[in-house]
């Protein structure tokens, strides 16, 4: 069935089936009656256009790639990917995803099958923030990069990523706004140079906190830095701060995998969270919501991530110099923050 039946049994022109199929009646002045009939023949004819004649015309494909590293199999940030098919599903593009989980190898084997397919543009993420050369194969195409920010020279690389240093001022200005003058920072800190290696949102996030306590006249009151982040290594550092002598106060965790750590360490001490310890985080694990009191954290947006990826790639000329973007980190604001009072 072609678009030559499709004229022929609506009784209009080929032009206009094809402005009418192709979303642009409206704009050309076609009448309502006459698009609503080229639409109903089309449905009842079973016509299909076909996308890579189309593709050949107008010099788009409207496909997508997005390659990632360990996105797709995470449950941390799969909702980057939700958000960047919607995004695709918005603009009429189709997105193509791959993964190579580190193997740059494959990843470079991805990247010339979507360029073989003549995507429009490739999404490049990360599961982690941190940054990464722009592959030579992708020099002066449409690029955005997802949780990355660019390494070395990238004229046209284009880089979107949740606000760490914002969410780090937040952070602080939190607790400080309860009353709390003692804070402990468990992850990094207590200065600048305590940041695990290649961490780029713990050193961001660090920033916000020490310009926020600096501007209050403040400094951690402790800090131990980690070199991994899971739930062992924040029990290990909260039993540690409580065995030192510390009983009460506040606690920043570098993410919710270390916060939960701390609650153990918390309750295994006879204390509890928030009565003694108030605790902060990042991230917004799923069982973040789940964990009593629930904890309250500043959330990464994946899939506000994925979405503006997707709208910056078809928006942003390829040749417009680099820029980095930023979204706010949502505060999740739950049970594990209380005010300090005159009686505690």
């Amino acid at each position: 069935m072609t678009l030559a039946d499709v004229a022929r049994a609506a009784g209009v022109s080929r032009t206009t089936a094809s402005l009418v199929l192709s979303g642009r009646g409206d704009e050309m002045r076609i009448a309502e009656a006459s698009q609503e009939r080229v639409r109903l023949v089309a449905a009842e004819l079973g016509y299909r256009p076909n996308m890579i004649s189309a593709g050949l015309r107008s010099g788009t494909s409207r496909t997508l790639g997005f390659i990632s590293d360990s996105v797709a199999t995470s449950q941390l940030a799969g909702d980057m990917i939700k958000g960047a098919l919607e995004g695709a599903r918005r603009h009429g593009h189709m997105l193509f995803i791959g993964e190579y989980e580190g193997d740059d190898t494959e990843r470079e084997r991805l990247i010339d099958a979507m360029l073989d397919r003549q995507v429009d543009g490739v999404i490049l993420a990360s599961m982690f923030t941190r940054e990464r050369p722009v592959p030579a194969a992708l020099a002066g195409r449409n690029v955005v990069l997802l949780n990355t920010l660019p390494e070395g020279p990238a004229k046209n690389a284009h880089a979107i990523l949740p606000d760490e240093l914002d969410a780090g001022r937040r952070a602080a200005r939190l607790l400080l706004e309860r009353g709390h003058r003692d804070i402990h920072l468990i992850g990094a800190g207590p200065t600048p140079a305590d940041v695990p290696r290649s961490t780029i949102a713990g050193r961001e996030r660090l920033e916000g906190i020490l310009d926020e306590l600096t501007g209050a006249g403040l400094s951690p009151a402790s800090g131990r830095k980690l070199s991994i982040w899971l739930p062992a290594d924040g029990w290990k550092a909260t039993a540690d701060l409580i065995a030192s002598g510390v009983r009460s106060g506040a606690i920043i965790a570098f993410n919710d995998r270390i916060a939960f750590g701390a609650y153990q360490a918390v309750s295994e001490a006879g204390l509890t969270v928030p009565g003694d310890f108030s605790i902060v985080s990042f991230d917004d694990h799923q069982l973040a919501s789940w964990v009593h009191p629930g904890l309250t954290t500043f959330a990464i947006p994946h899939f506000d991530l994925g979405l503006r990826a997707v709208e910056m790639l078809l928006t942003t000329p390829a040749e417009s110099p680099a820029s980095v973007e930023r979204l706010p980190m949502p505060l999740r604001s739950r049970g594990s923050v209380r005010a300090v009072t005159d009686a505690h």
